[in-house]
């Protein structure tokens, strides 16, 4: 006998089930030995093409927005996870989605209290030569840290806190600390800072109220240098420009009220380079920019001495410069700046140099993200 009809224009009742397939009912409706299917059935879901692309899109949508770090830490771990654990065939990966950067101006919708006049640039500039350093090789995980001063009157300085990469310093993620190492301003990982380990950059900045940003670099050719009894040598057009070098027996702390007293014999009112004997090089700046200018030659003056000892076998073999006839200028390329047709102004030291590599960096965000340049205002 066939089935009656519904007469016309009478609601039809739907059971919940009606209209979804068999393989994701909810699970009062599932039959014995559904959970293999269900599980295959998640499995696919999370294979297929349309959920990463899903996923892809919320990454971008975040980032647009300037959301958190963590935030956009966390999707890219589970992209990373979908791409190593998925079906190959089924997941399409292209190599800028698998390298996107954080934006270093993460600032967007996060608002400190304590955040002064002009912060929010010194922020993005110091996450940005922490972003430099790694892309140098000159990152370390060990006893250094790169600090810059935020406010003089009230000496607070902005430090990138342990337990983050050199690689994944954003303008939020740093902490804003005072002379004596306490936290004044949380970052947004929310992670500590180091007490022992700034006290050095403490020491500098109570000695020097000259001195804006202190770079501390630790890699193999500037620790060969400062463990050389002869110090840094006149090499090299490098070793000139960066001008007067103190040096300091620094044994891994800042402890004592007499330790800090001997700092700042050794390094004076003018100097604007500490080797710290077997510890690496301090550069000082009155400037973000100047700061960084220093560093690179300094790195540079230490890689071309380590390999040239190791080729002439000793220093009596290397030919040194006369700081007395050969006098480089000590700011570089960027004593005046100015357009081809336009006046010339005077500029800081290190200036273009830097604005140059921010665009590189710019570059590189753009390259592996899809959300365009990022802005620092």
């Amino acid at each position: 006998m066939s089935a009656s009809s519904t007469p016309k224009g009478t609601p039809v009742q739907r059971s919940p089930s009606d209209g979804i397939p068999g393989d994701i009912q909810s699970p009062q409706h599932s039959t014995p030995g559904s959970g293999a299917q269900e599980k295959k059935r998640i499995s696919s879901l999370l294979q297929s093409p349309s959920f990463r692309e899903e996923l892809d899109g919320l990454i971008q949508e975040q980032m647009k927005k300037g959301g958190s770090s963590s935030n956009l830490w966390a999707l890219r771990q589970l992209a990373d996870f979908m791409a190593t654990h998925g079906s190959p065939a089924a997941l399409p990966v292209s190599p800028s989605n698998m390298m996107m950067v954080t934006p270093i101006n993460d600032l967007h919708g996060w608002e400190p209290g304590s955040m002064v006049k002009g912060e929010r640039l010194m922020r993005c500039k110091l996450a940005s030569v922490h972003r430099l350093f790694d892309l140098f090789g000159w990152a370390q995980i060990g006893h250094t840290c790169l600090t810059l001063r935020v406010n003089k009157e009230q000496e607070h300085f902005l430090v990138l806190p342990d337990g983050l990469a050199y690689s994944e310093a954003t303008g939020s993620s740093l902490v804003k600390v005072n002379i004596l190492g306490e936290v004044v301003e949380k970052g947004s990982a929310n992670l500590s800072v180091d007490v022992e380990k700034f006290s050095l950059h403490s020491a500098i900045y109570s000695a020097r109220p000259d001195v804006r940003c202190l770079l501390h670099v630790h890699t193999p050719s500037s620790a060969a240098v400062s463990a050389m009894k002869c110090g840094l040598l006149p090499l090299s057009h490098e070793a000139l420009l960066v001008g007067d070098v103190a040096y300091y027996d620094y044994n891994g702390a800042m402890e004592e009220e007499e330790e800090r007293v001997e700092l700042q014999k050794s390094l004076g009112p003018t100097c604007k380079v500490l080797v710290l004997r077997n510890h690496g090089i301090v550069a000082l700046g009155e400037s973000v920019e100047e700061a960084f200018y220093t560093i690179y030659h300094i790195q540079a003056a230490c890689q071309i001495q380590v390999s040239a000892l190791c080729s002439a076998g000793g220093e009596h073999n290397l030919i040194l410069l006369d700081r007395s006839i050969h006098k480089p200028n000590p700011i570089g390329t960027v004593g005046r700046a100015g357009s081809t047709f336009g006046p010339l102004h005077k500029s800081r030291v290190g200036e273009q140099e830097f604005e140059a590599l921010m665009r590189t960096l710019d570059n590189l965000v753009s390259d592996r993200n899809t959300n365009g340049t990022q802005s620092w205002e």
